[in-house]
């Protein structure tokens, strides 16, 4: 095949994709199937138990778009380090899995409306909460802080807390062990997160979750398509109104 031939199938192929998608509300509408993208590594949004049955507040809201727009549910398996990849390689028509709004993401997708404040801040065990109260206490070179890879967990402590010894804990689902048995000190992370894992493990301590260190909100992201944003909107907007996010979010924030 000549290299014109080439340039021209890909070029086709490029415009058949786009064209596919061209209106992401109809075609979910016509696949009669809504994709979402969820890591099952951060409850109280996403978790998995031991079946592998995906389980959190997320998990329900996305139960709850699919029946809005009365076509089934598939969730589709992603991870922090690649969720924007998954999305631009159309794998998922919405990611769905307590993701903090970023302006570095939102250069290559869009978020939908806000449906929950938030913020930066630590957890430790509780005997050692005093140490790790600010950000200058944290930001020492005897400070073990563990992370998990890829998203603004690990980009905030790059970012804020440069001296401190970083390590970089490739299982969500276990990091927070890893400072019960005293192989980290803390961990910053959201605040929704630090009130959950309290909540399961009696030794750590949220360090002032109500004033956490910077702010953020956590909202759905979505593909380049305004008409589909629009919709996912209305959507959250009337959720957010008719007491049924409330609802769900006292269940599994309890609050």
């Amino acid at each position: 095949m000549s290299a014109r031939r080439v340039v021209a199938v890909c070029a086709a192929a490029m415009l058949a994709s786009a064209a596919a998608h061209a209106d992401r509300l109809d075609d979910v509408l016509k696949r009669g199937e809504l994709r979402v993208g969820s890591s099952g590594d951060y409850l109280p949004f996403s978790g998995r138990d031991d079946t592998g049955r995906y389980r959190g507040l997320d998990i329900d809201m996305a139960e709850d778009l699919a029946r809005a727009l009365g076509v089934r549910l598939k969730l589709v398996d992603t991870s922090w380090p690649t969720l924007m990849r998954d999305l631009a390689d159309d794998k998922f028509d919405i990611a769905m899995s307590g993701i903090s709004i970023s302006l570095e993401r939102q250069k290559r997708a869009l978020y939908s409306i806000a449906y929950l404040d938030d913020g930066k801040t630590a957890i430790a065990r509780c005997d050692q909460a005093a140490r790790f109260q600010t950000l200058e206490q944290l930001n020492r070179r005897e400070t073990r802080l563990v992370v998990n890879p890829g998203g603004t967990n690990e980009r905030f402590a790059r970012t804020h807390l440069p001296n401190a010894g970083l390590t970089v804990f490739p299982d969500n689902t276990a990091i927070f062990r890893q400072i019960i048995a005293g192989k980290a000190d803390a961990m910053v992370t959201d605040a929704v997160e630090t009130r959950y894992q309290q909540k399961l493990h009696p030794e750590l301590c949220a360090l002032h979750p109500d004033k956490p260190f910077d702010f953020s909100q956590k909202a759905y992201l979505l593909p380049n398509d305004w008409r589909w944003k629009a919709w996912v909107d209305q959507w959250l907007n009337q959720r957010l109104r008719d007491g049924a996010f409330a609802r769900l979010s006292a269940k599994w924030l309890g609050s």
